[in-house]
């Protein structure tokens, strides 16, 4: 089996820039004054950013930040500048070494428009949460804005938005396929996941005044070639660019070839001899951080479903740093090299990032007039994670929907005990209006801390998607002994009162251990905890490659009898999906029926979301599955039934809020259609009542602003007319006939109006 790489430079290891004896900033500055007040005449890096600058590591910008100032550089901040002209982007001066550039924690694009492409009307990352403070595709205007105000500085453009778009990939918004955004923005380097590790190594090497084009060597990074380049010498390439080749995706090798194991290079001897051939009869593949995977080219994919499935397959099989293969992708006349993914931090190096000087606050040029951050200027997602701590990165889970994967990678990188514990007594020592409270102690997933293969061969070697579907591996550690031993030490510190856990929660995870179930329930749940089950039925669950439904009926048989043992009344909160690939309306009415046997009333409606290189994207976009392998046979491979159009996505959405009124003469209609008339009525057993209230279209959420509601209708100018003929275009009301109807705040119950 294939072991890990070597082990790269340690983030400490590095000698620090000349300008480390200036010592850390209370805040990276975002203006010359506090340049000036810092003794600089110049900034070495500038991060762009489309976030406000809250200095803290769930912040990007700090983490990224606060990172390269431990290496001695002078990072300044330019958070969301006004894009409509170069100036703003000057502020600071013009950078020594180069551009960093990010769209933000989100992406650009799904920051700013709801699942149904409609405009957000705010934004958590702003200051009093208000919306339009970023461009759209900030990533590549940030870039323009840059190049116009200093062409000669390197850009290096990072952050989920380049993460998700970092190769041809399908746009839900314009709907078609996208060059890659290193393409469009024109920048010299892309750096993709958590990129400490590459942003270093990048800046030193500049730093050194090696030339931005010359960095085609680090892990984690994209660049753009010439396909003649000669630089790519050495480079074993295999074609990947069709999609009906059984078996092996490999090229086809001359059994006259000898293959140099060192160079790759392959040469036709004087005499022929057979290249090496292993016992089992496969041929030696020549060493993999001298291979690369070619993808089928950007204006194949474009106008290719298929293939665009293909290629979305192959780079998800090219994710784990152990084994995966440099990615080339032809846009026009250039190749898009895709470096192999970074090797993940240590839990000395997670420690270090963690513990660098972060003020845990956001800029104080954002501070209301009482100073603080609280009042109209306060930042909803700085509200959100202020008394939270985040414990590790990336996430096995492999669900086809989400993009931490993508973006974090799938092995998990732990923290110290002793560094959260660290940071929790930071937090009750340092940051204003601590109550003793801490809100979340998790990370991208509640309880997957330390977690992870039991071999690291054979974590290297790996190939599979997720450890935890279609069942957990056996080669999976799922012990929560050291996550319950920081859970009991954090809540044994002085001054902290209560620690909730927030994160959403891996519940096929925690029924492998009945202590960590008890632990959390007993000491940790705030009265509800939110898990997510996405789906009730098999089909939608296996597109998801999320678990069935029993493990959630065993966690919740455990967490109910804990919570009774504890003497406390708790509940679970379960998220559910509608409109995913591969899922029916028949799936969706058996989840609504599910949902209310077992008493659930949806607030929050989740409708899927195709982001940027998504495998559920690759579906949604293609029709084709990429778990099963893809084939234009019809025989071969496995389509997908896609949720197109406003009116399937309404209904779907619509059985997840069966006991909206508002939603009755839709779920009724299709009922009628699916030949399941008989979850109609007025009985404990049917899903909806046959009798329709009068509703206008609003309804009340938990949170005030998933609230709708609609103005009332003007009275009319006056009564009707003894005789009078009523239509829909009157504007006149009903008239009174004497039947009982449902007051339109309480549907389900019948009542005079």
């Amino acid at each position: 089996m294939s072991a890990l790489p070597q082990p790269p430079k340690a983030l400490t290891a590095y000698r620090p820039f000349w300008a480390k004896r200036f010592g850390p900033a209370p805040f990276l500055p975002m203006t010359r004054a506090e340049m000036e007040q810092l003794g600089w005449d110049s900034c070495d890096i500038i991060i762009v950013t489309g976030d406000a600058y809250v200095d803290h590591p769930s912040f990007g910008m700090a983490v990224i930040g606060r990172t390269l100032e431990a290496q001695g550089f002078r990072v300044g901040i330019i958070a969301q500048p006004d894009w409509q002209s170069a100036g703003p982007f000057k502020a600071l001066g013009k950078p020594n070494l180069f551009f960093g550039v990010a769209a933000g924690n989100m992406d650009s694009m799904i920051n700013r428009y709801t699942a149904d492409r409609k405009i957000r009307s705010d934004d958590a990352y702003t200051p009093g949460g208000q919306g339009g403070k970023r461009p759209d595709r900030a990533t590549l205007v940030y870039t323009q804005r840059c190049q116009e105000a200093f062409k000669d500085v390197p850009i290096v453009i990072g952050g989920i938005e380049a993460s998700l778009r970092r190769i041809a990939h399908y746009d839900y918004w314009q709907d078609k396929v996208r060059r890659s955004v290193l393409v469009d923005a024109k920048a010299d380097l892309l750096v993709y996941g958590n990129a400490e590790r590459a942003i270093i190594e990048i800046a030193h090497r500049l730093a050194r005044r090696e030339p931005i084009e010359s960095l085609t060597d680090v892990r984690g990074t994209a660049f753009m070639r010439r396909t003649d380049d000669p630089t790519a010498e050495g480079w074993f390439e295999l074609d990947s660019t069709e999609v009906d080749r059984p078996g092996r995706i490999d090229d086809l090798i001359s059994p006259y070839q000898i293959v140099d194991d060192k160079t790759c290079k392959t040469e036709e001897p004087d005499a022929p001899k057979p290249i090496t051939i292993h016992k089992i009869g496969r041929i030696k593949m020549p060493p993999r951080e001298h291979t690369v995977v070619r993808l089928p080219a950007y204006e194949q994919v474009k106008s290719d479903p298929v293939l665009y499935a293909h290629a979305n397959r192959v780079l998800h099989l090219e994710t784990n740093p152990g084994n995966a293969r440099a990615l080339v992708q032809r846009h026009g006349e250039r190749d898009l090299w895709i470096n192999p993914p970074p090797i993940p931090l240590t839990t000395a190096e997670m420690d270090h990032v963690f513990d660098l000087p972060y003020a845990r606050a956001p800029h104080p040029s954002y501070a209301d007039e009482a100073g603080g951050h609280d009042g109209a200027t306060k930042i909803p997602a700085w509200e959100m994670i202020r008394f939270s701590v985040n414990i590790m990165r990336g996430c096995f889970g492999g669900c086809t929907f989400c993009s931490i994967t993508e973006h974090e990678g799938r092995i998990i990188q732990s923290r110290s005990e002793d560094s959260v514990i660290r940071e929790i007594e930071e937090m009750r020592d340092k940051v204003k209006g601590f109550t003793g409270i801490v809100s979340d102690l998790g990370g991208p997933t509640a309880n997957m801390y330390r977690i992870g293969c039991k071999s690291p061969e054979i974590e290297a070697a790996c190939r599979k998607p997720s450890c935890v579907y279609p069942g957990i591996c056996p080669n999976l550690n799922t012990s929560h002994d050291p996550l319950i031993k920081m859970y009991r030490r954090a809540r044994a510190l002085p001054g902290v009162k209560k620690i909730l856990i927030g994160s959403g929660l891996r519940y096929d995870l925690a029924v492998q251990s009945p202590e960590y179930v008890k632990e959390l329930v007993t000491h940790h749940v705030g009265g509800y905890l939110k898990i997510a089950p996405e789906h009730t039925e098999g089909g939608p669950l296996s597109k998801m490659m999320k678990p069935g439904i029993g493990s959630y009926d065993r966690f919740k048989q455990m967490f109910e009898a804990a919570s009774a043992a504890a003497g406390k009344k708790q509940y679970l909160i379960p998220y559910f999906i509608a409109a995913h690939p591969g899922t029916s309306d028949e799936d969706m009415m058996n989840l609504a029926v599910w949902l209310k046997k077992n008493g659930f009333r949806a607030d929050q409606v989740q409708t899927f979301y195709p982001s940027p290189m998504a495998t559920a994207t690759a579906m949604y976009h293609s029709g084709k599955n990429p778990l099963k392998g893809i084939s234009r046979d019809e025989t071969r491979g496995e389509s997908v039934d896609i949720v197109r159009g406003e009116r399937r996505r309404r209904l779907h959405k619509a059985f997840l809020r069966y006991h909206d009124a508002n939603n009755w003469p839709l779920l009724r209609e299709a009922l009628k259609s699916m030949g399941r008339a008989d979850l109609i009525g007025n009985g404990k057993h049917h899903l909806i009542p046959s009798y329709q209230p009068l509703t206008d279209g609003s309804y009340d959420s938990a949170r005030r602003k998933n609230s709708t509601v609609v103005k009332p209708a003007a009275a009319p100018a006056s009564a009707p007319r003894k005789g009078q003929l009523l239509t829909a275009h009157t504007g006149l009301p009903p008239r009174v006939t004497g039947g009982q109807r449902v007051p339109a705040g309480r549907p389900g119950k019948p009542g005079r109006r």
